[in-house]
């Protein structure tokens, strides 16, 4: 455990796998006490239906010598989210860190869909699941991190702001909705934290990957490189271990307000920070999409979280 955040207290909301799971070990790892939320435990699945699970989390969160607590919320119920604000009160006193990586939409999208042909209740799931989730988590929640001066919140997306002015081509309305309106969020969420001296920003990691995109690629993460023979851009892929490091880093850093109300990706957080990931290299998916990326090739591939 490094300890450089030894003391604060985190929740991790929808940290069951992913990005989020990745950034929930790194914040136990470097000393933070960590609550991680989510709708799949060992004795059921949500609709994600994937077999990972809180309590992998938390035991993943422990290995690494770091504390927590693995709590099933569904996010968006009201109630539940009201409870666990009151659990976190009554156990800490208030959050120094509110890391909102819940989604789990990705199963209703129908990629190239037009809005009128697009399945209507997949649509109106997938925005439920986005804004609406991460609003109810803010009502709840916010009023722990305001206590602790210099608290943070981090909202979880898929793509920079820069990238997602533009209609995502490939994908669907409602799921370029569901992920650039939390650019916009860390927007609305900053000029409401500010007079309490905490920082809100958006932030996506690259192409990430996450348990699900290794069985795209049937490969591991020991192996992932094999992918590059089928998609050479899987190349500038990112372990979700990259995202947990540059949170830490983000997290740590005493000067972090710089970075209220904006998008951040974890290459661009690598660099500043000098985080590398795993295998000791320092990519940057958003940067090479938008500027090396050959014109006219697909880039929305990174939405598997």
């Amino acid at each position: 455990m490094s300890g450089e955040l030894a003391g604060k207290v985190a929740l991790v909301a929808g940290g069951t796998r992913g990005a989020s799971r990745a950034i929930a070990i790194e914040l136990g790892r470097a000393g933070a006490y960590v609550y991680v939320t989510g709708r799949t435990t060992r004795s059921g699945r949500s609709e994600v239906d994937r077999p990972e699970t809180i309590e992998d989390t938390l035991e993943r969160i422990e290995a690494a010598g770091g504390k927590g607590s693995a709590l099933r919320v569904d996010h968006l119920v009201s109630d539940e989210v009201a409870a666990l604000a009151q659990r976190i009160d009554a156990e800490h006193g208030g959050l120094d860190i509110l890391v909102d990586g819940i989604w789990g939409g990705d199963r209703y999208l129908e990629w190239g869909k037009p809005v009128w042909e697009h399945s209507l209740d997949a649509s109106l799931r997938m925005m439920r699941l986005s804004l609406d989730a991460h609003l109810i988590t803010s009502h709840h929640l916010f009023p722990l991190v305001i206590r602790r001066p210099g608290g943070l919140v981090i909202e979880l997306t898929d793509g920079t702001a820069e990238y997602n002015r533009k209609y995502r081509e490939g994908t669907s309305l409602p799921y370029y909705l569901a992920k650039a309106a939390i650019n916009v969020l860390a927007v609305g969420e900053a000029a409401e934290l500010k007079a309490h001296d905490c920082t809100a920003i958006a932030f996506t990691p690259g192409w990430l990957r996450s348990e699900a995109m290794l069985e795209i690629f049937e490969v591991t993460e020991e192996n992932w490189r094999d992918a590059t023979v089928r998609e050479p851009h899987f190349v500038i892929s990112e372990s979700p271990v990259f995202s947990g490091r540059t949170v830490v880093a983000l997290a740590a850093d005493a000067d972090r307000h710089r970075w209220t109300g904006q998008t951040v990706s974890s290459g661009q957080l690598a660099k500043v920070y000098e985080i590398d990931d795993v295998d000791g290299s320092r990519p940057d998916a958003w940067r090479y999409i938008t500027e090396v990326q050959e014109p006219g090739k697909p880039a929305d591939a990174t939405g598997y979280r």
